[in-house]
């Protein structure tokens, strides 16, 4: 029986992306050997977090508020596009970029059958209208669907007359943003270009 607990626990573990049985293992030995008040404290940091924190209404970044710091504080004259919330934490790394977000919540994926309807192109071109926008720079992840969700917003947005930019190719073709490191990504953000 108790084999059975740490076993469901290590499947817990197990379950997180990019987390392997041994990983996994360790971590659920961590947890108990550790302190009650420690196990309770992880407990209540995962349910806090998951019955507090939603989505930003403007700009769709994690936030436990209705719009978020970032579009609260900031000029929205420049937009920066990214795939998902957690890729605005990645490009926050980056110190000098002073603008907002706006996050699609996927791309166009035609083998995943995943096409512009189905990720937040149309609240982007909302706020776009709205006015004051100078320029779109699309950070999508550097692979094949990242690269057509670009090309495509950037084709709707020039009859606008939008600046699209593109952040440069810095970032490894086929890699994702939550692992790019700050040089790379402030590099990749410098050396943008129009698209």
């Amino acid at each position: 029986m108790q084999e059975e607990k740490i076993e469901r626990l290590i499947e817990m573990f197990r379950s997180l992306p990019g987390v392997g049985y041994k990983t996994a293992q360790r971590y659920a030995y961590s947890i108990i050997e550790g302190s009650s008040d420690r196990a309770k404290n992880f407990c209540e940091a995962i349910t806090d977090a998951k019955n507090k924190i939603g989505f930003c209404k403007v700009c769709g970044n994690f936030t436990d508020k209705e719009v978020c710091p970032i579009c609260s504080k900031r000029e929205h004259k420049i937009i920066c596009v990214v795939k998902e919330p957690k890729d605005v934490i990645s490009m926050e790394k980056v110190k000098n970029y002073s603008g907002v977000y706006h996050v699609l919540f996927g791309t166009i994926s035609p083998l995943n059958n995943k096409g512009p309807d189905d990720i937040h192109i149309r609240e982007l071109l909302a706020r776009i209208q709205k006015g004051g926008v100078e320029e779109v720079i699309m950070a999508t992840n550097p692979d094949v669907e990242g690269d057509a969700t670009a090309m495509y917003i950037a084709k709707i947005l020039k009859p606008l007359g939008i600046k699209v930019s593109r952040i440069a190719q810095g970032v490894a073709m086929g890699s994702d943003l939550e692992y790019a490191d700050e040089v790379t990504l402030s590099r990749a953000l410098e050396g943008r270009r129009t698209i």
